[in-house]
């Protein structure tokens, strides 16, 4: 483990948490900018899926069932 590791972490954890505000708010193009072009696990996919059908906004949920899903 290198001292960049708890950077990158920290990092990680802030846009999650950072993604999962903007899709409880339905801030859609915030939601499009954080997903750029990544993947993610189907555990946080799933996750993310039901906090977007709690709000039922359809494009934020076609964003995230968009994104590809890693091993």
């Amino acid at each position: 483990m290198t001292s960049e590791q708890p950077e990158q972490d920290s990092r990680s954890f802030m846009h999650y948490a950072a993604l999962k505000t903007a899709i409880v708010r339905g801030e859609t193009q915030l939601v499009k900018e954080l997903l750029g072009n990544q993947s993610m696990q189907a555990l946080e996919k799933g996750y993310l899926l039901d906090l977007a059908k709690l709000n039922n906004n359809g494009t934020i949920i076609a964003l995230l069932e968009a994104v590809p899903v890693t091993a």
